[in-house]
């Protein structure tokens, strides 16, 4: 085969079959392709799109690119959560030790974030010697003795994907829904999934703007799950506001606790036990937990009991985390200019523009524009209120976490900018816009 050939049959609309895109994949992975023609391929597939077919084939040609991790020998049948990412969205550190709790056992490879506010692994870093990067033998035995680990990459796990995501990025052809559903889901296959829920975002804070695109996307990614042969479900949620009160690291992994104690935001709690619930029902097999509201019951029992809590706290000891941390979330990382933000009016809350609020925390220093960017863990935001709230004047909107004054000044415009009234009662924004089943 020739790549030219390839790209020609894509640029004139035609389907690719399996074993072109198996080649050209592979051919690209070994260095045989070179940039400008797999840049030209990546432009074919933006502007003419790719059938169900062709996205399976794709993703799986991504998947077996590099490892396929392979742990059914101690998990024998492993169920994931992916999240499309958002503002204040630390729900792995919360839905993982729940589901644990229950009995199932996860092991989650995870990412450090670009964008807003550090990835899932950032947050976990902000304690103490909490270790990410396990070796594979490690990962095993965290597994074997706690049922839950959450960690980085152990293998070099669809490589094909790296590469080709940043070409994507320089090349104007991120936002390719079959590019993007391949990206997520041959990490997620490569991973050893058996089942999973994904969390695809929809809003200001989100990649998808809008519900009618997330659910594309949401749709897509299940269709590549159901006929690579794993059972998913895909969940649409608001991001036009952040998710919780905390958006920033180590306030995160507070909030996270606080939650896990049986506290916590109440859309935030909601929000967990939705997507856990999700994963119990997929973990069962269509048979434990086929009742969702008993599948429920038993997560919030988790909550107030302390069962999930402690499920968390044997997973940061096992990873070498200093648990006290956990126990007194004030030693976490702490930040040295707090202020508080108050309503300049009465009035009901119309908008708590998530992006805004977003880049506000990244500009404080809670994100990274590229990778191996430094963060810091400590700073951030605390955003109160939510769409539909009634506040008097002077009542608190948020509290600001800094560790450099003029960063906390431009950051203190930025949220009073993102926040607006309305003089008549505001309709709250849902937490969920519907949900797909995989068939």
């Amino acid at each position: 085969m020739r790549a030219v050939d390839v790209i020609a049959r894509k640029r004139d609309g035609l389907a690719l079959s399996k074993d072109e895109i198996e080649w050209f994949i592979a051919a690209y992975t070994q260095g045989d392709v070179p940039d400008y023609q797999a840049s030209a391929f990546l432009m074919a597939v933006f502007l003419r799109g790719m059938t169900r077919e062709e996205t399976v084939n794709l993703t799986l040609a991504m998947a077996h690119s590099g490892d396929i991790l392979d742990l059914s020998d101690i998990i024998p049948y492993a169920v994931d959560k992916h999240s499309s990412g958002g503002v204040g969205d630390k729900t792995t550190l919360v839905v993982l030790p729940l589901v644990a709790a229950c009995g199932v056992r996860v092991a989650k490879m995870s990412g450090r974030g670009l964008g807003f506010s550090g990835g899932t692994l950032d947050k976990m870093e902000a304690i103490a010697g909490y270790n990410a990067n396990l070796t594979e033998s490690e990962f095993r035995v965290a597994i074997g003795k706690t049922g839950l680990v959450l960690a980085g990459q152990t293998r070099e796990l669809a490589p094909a994907d790296g590469k080709l995501y940043a070409l994507r990025d320089v090349t104007a052809t991120v936002p390719s829904l079959p590019l993007i559903a391949g990206s997520i889901m041959s990490k997620k296959i490569a991973a050893g999934a058996n089942g999973i829920v994904l969390d695809v975002k929809a809003g200001r804070g989100a990649f998808m703007n809008t519900v009618e695109d997330a659910r594309e996307l949401a749709q897509i990614m299940v269709d590549i799950g159901v006929d690579a042969g794993r059972d998913m479900i895909a969940v649409i949620s608001d991001m036009n506001q952040p998710l919780g009160v905390a958006v920033g690291n180590a306030l995160e992994v507070m909030e996270a606790i606080e939650t896990l104690q049986g506290g916590g935001a109440a859309d935030f709690r909601e929000h967990c036990l939705h997507v856990a619930a999700y994963m119990l029902q997929l973990a069962g097999q269509g048979a434990k937990w086929t009742d969702t509201d008993a599948a429920r019951e038993l997560l919030e029992q988790h909550l107030q009991d302390g069962a999930a809590l402690s499920k968390f706290k044997e997973m940061v000891v096992g990873q070498g985390g200093d648990v006290r941390m956990v126990d007194n979330p004030a030693l976490l990382p702490q930040a040295s200019l707090v202020e508080e933000v108050t309503a300049s009016q009465s009035g009901y809350i119309a908008q708590v523009a998530a992006d805004q609020i977003g880049i506000a925390a990244s500009e404080l220093g809670a994100g990274r524009e590229k990778k191996g960017d430094p963060i810091d863990l400590a700073v951030g935001l605390k955003v109160y209120v939510k769409v539909g709230d009634s506040m008097p004047a002077g009542a608190p909107l948020a509290t600001i976490y800094a560790n450099d004054a003029a960063k906390l000044a431009a950051c203190r415009e930025r949220v009073m900018g993102a926040i607006t009234y309305s003089a008549t009662p505001v309709e709250p924004l849902p937490l969920f816009y519907g949900t797909i089943h995989g068939k």
